[in-house]
């Protein structure tokens, strides 16, 4: 195998395929990167699979020889990235001769100055990345995935004991997708349409690991412009997302998800309507003093002022206070939130004004944005006995 490409071709797609490298494989061969060329189309492509996320990225580059071999992800990952940018010769031969005996293959890295050689395995025992076959594929615009994905991650669980919750739950409809996370404490839902109606499928539903859709994330705002469509194809725990060049594979996460559309309210008594940026940055001027207790903020709703006050007591150290205009309608009500909780959700709300919604003090609280993207961001308060302990 012969090859010639760019250095920020072959470092970047590695960067990107490296992530589903296990740190502690279980086999030697994982902790390989399947390097494949094809003389015929001229392209590279490049694997990672940790038997749970599989990734895979191709690029143009100059194939003399095609061919394919397993490379050292971690050792090839380190070297490249520290190359100077220019063509690159990628080249593959058996290691000969009686002091070499034994060890396989070498392949040789040839930057504009310098030679690099590394040790590789054959590409035989590489595991085959999933393909699900049979299945009709799903056609989302990558502005629609992304949309979704960036209203949605940050509410995941980190509990692995709740595997379902460390997870995006998808709904994908005729018309619309329906991402939605919970961790318990908060909820978030994002509804996005779907350029590309279904065939012959009503719904699908899918709860998809967030280390897997992060790694689509990146991999999506790195490659691919948001008209484009990724082709999703779904099997009994196989997922398989697609488009352009690219794959990623991941093991669906199995259990019952949680009946989220049940938690949200239906009704308000009280709404009020804030400029969001302003929030945020009241917010986190009131947590510097609430990470010194417990991460509690107070926010008084006075109807009569038209103002929302943020609060915080933090026994032995100090207290804040700050106001800001609101639109408000509903009687007065002071309510108490985690403020990472808080802030985490507003962040994450693409709007210049959000709506609260809610009922009474201890009744799940709901924001949503002014216009735009469909998304429900659910905030569970705490008791205000708390912020006195």
């Amino acid at each position: 195998m012969k090859l010639v490409c760019a250095q920020s071709d072959l470092s970047t797609n590695l960067s990107l395929v490296s992530r589903a490298v296990p740190s502690r494989p279980t086999h030697p061969i994982l902790a390989n990167v399947l390097l494949q060329a094809d003389a015929q189309t001229n392209q590279v492509s490049l694997t990672a699979f940790d038997l749970s996320l599989g990734i895979r990225t191709s690029f143009n580059a100059e194939v003399w020889e095609g061919g394919a071999i397993a490379l050292p992800a971690k050792l090839l990952v380190d070297i490249t990235s520290r190359l100077p940018e220019g063509e690159i010769t990628l080249e593959v031969e058996s290691a000969i001769g009686p002091e070499n005996a034994g060890e396989g293959l070498i392949v040789t890295l040839t930057p504009k100055s310098g030679r690099y050689q590394v040790r590789a395995m054959g590409a035989e025992e590489f595991p085959e990345l999933p393909i699900i076959e049979n299945a009709e594929a799903l056609h989302l615009t990558t502005a629609a995935l992304i949309e979704g994905l960036r209203g949605s991650l940050f509410a995941t669980s980190g509990d692995e004991t709740k595997q379902v919750l460390t997870g995006v739950h998808l709904t994908v409809k005729q018309d619309t997708i329906e991402f939605a996370a919970t961790d318990g404490h908060r909820l978030a839902v994002v509804e996005t349409t779907n350029e590309r109606p279904l065939g012959g499928i009503d719904q699908l539903e899918v709860t998809v690991p967030a280390r897997a859709l992060r790694e689509l994330q990146r991999m999506l705002a790195h490659s691919s412009p948001s008209e484009e469509t990724v082709a999703l194809y779904f099997d009994q725990g196989q997922v398989v997302f697609a488009w352009q060049n690219q794959r990623l594979a991941s093991r669906t996460l199995e259990g019952q998800y949680p009946a989220y559309r049940q938690l949200i309210p239906r009704q308000f008594e009280r709404q009020v309507t804030i400029e969001r940026r302003q929030f945020i940055s009241t917010l986190e001027r009131i947590a510097v003093l609430a990470d010194q207790k417990n991460n509690i903020v107070k926010i008084s709703i006075d109807q009569e002022g038209q103002e929302i006050t943020l609060s915080c007591e933090a026994q032995d150290v100090g207290s804040g206070r700050e106001s800001m205009p609101a639109q408000i309608s509903g009687e007065n009500i002071d309510i108490a939130f985690n403020v990472k909780y808080l802030m985490e959700g507003l962040k994450e709300l693409p709007s210049s004004e959000i709506q609260m919604h809610l009922n009474q003090s201890l009744t799940p609280v709901i924001f949503t944005p002014l216009g735009g993207l469909k998304m429900t961001y659910l905030a569970m308060p705490v008791q205000l006995r708390k912020l006195t302990d």
